[in-house]
């Protein structure tokens, strides 16, 4: 009788036994195929953010990466390629890995249909439209993001010039109070936010040209751009290339100058 029964213990034990290697097997078996099928599953190119990105700011190139994610875990407006973000305008901050959806970007140079347009302006900076009215705006190369840099011209007297260096102006008959031409970069490295066109229903050949440029400056270089406007200087825009934003080390021209560098005064016949 006792041997019956310790028989009968020994194989409940081994059944039991069975079973629990059974279940082991099966979730070790399932475990793997789930991670087997996980690094098979496909994947699809996105744009995340490769740095955190303050809200409203032009995204640059160095704030956005593509990777490859399972297709799965991409959301829905994911961009596939970073020229879709670059000079966008983001809606809320990115961070670091975050997918950059369509939804939460757009485009400062399109109007919404309240007819604003979205900008960009720090809390240290002010925002002026200047007309486009050099060779580089009107050839609709300007985009927003671009860096530029202001070159002007105006006929200065140059007693005023001397007064402003703090020379002692010249005096006598001698000395000529006739306006001379000065060039000079007036500022460097202005950002610009937007492009503005003709209003529609216009000329449809003047619609496609830009009709002023917003640029973020400085309250101080604001005043700057417009007592020039106001004195009738001329101006050009030169554009940097992506990413050069170091001061450039310029002075400023006028006649002497051309005259001084050319060597134009070795012609001269005494």
């Amino acid at each position: 009788m006792g041997r019956t029964r310790g028989f009968l213990w020994l194989l409940a034990g081994l059944i039991v036994a069975m079973l629990a290697g059974v279940v082991g097997f099966m979730t070790l078996s399932g475990a793997i195929a789930q991670r087997a099928g996980g690094a098979g599953a496909p994947e699809v190119p996105v744009v995340v953010a490769a740095q955190a990105v303050p809200i409203r700011s032009l995204i640059k190139p160095s704030d956005v990466v593509v990777r490859n994610i399972p297709v799965s875990s991409v959301p829905e407006g994911a961009l596939r390629d970073t020229s879709e973000a670059i000079g966008k305008l983001n809606l809320i901050e990115f961070y670091p890995g975050e997918v950059v959806l369509r939804q939460r970007v757009v485009d400062p140079n399109v109007k919404s249909s309240d007819g604003r347009i979205a900008l960009a302006v720090a809390d240290e900076q002010v925002m002026i439209a200047y007309p486009a009215d050099d060779l580089l705006s009107r050839s609709g190369v300007l985009k927003p993001g671009d860096r530029v840099d202001l070159l002007f011209s105006v006929r200065v007297e140059p007693n005023r010039l001397l007064a402003a260096a703090g020379a002692r102006p010249a005096s006598g008959a001698g000395g000529s109070n006739e306006r001379e031409l000065s060039t000079f970069n007036a500022l460097q490295n202005v950002m610009i936010s937007a492009v503005v066109g003709a209003v529609p229903g216009g000329d449809k050949a003047q619609a496609a040209l830009p009709q002023a440029l917003l640029l973020t400056v400085s309250p101080q270089d604001a005043l700057v751009l417009k007592y020039l406007k106001d004195a009738d200087a001329t101006f050009d825009m030169v554009l940097r290339a992506p990413g050069r934003e170091q001061p450039w080390e310029t002075d400023p021209v006028d006649m002497d100058y051309v005259i001084r560098r050319n060597r134009l005064q070795s012609g001269i016949v005494k």
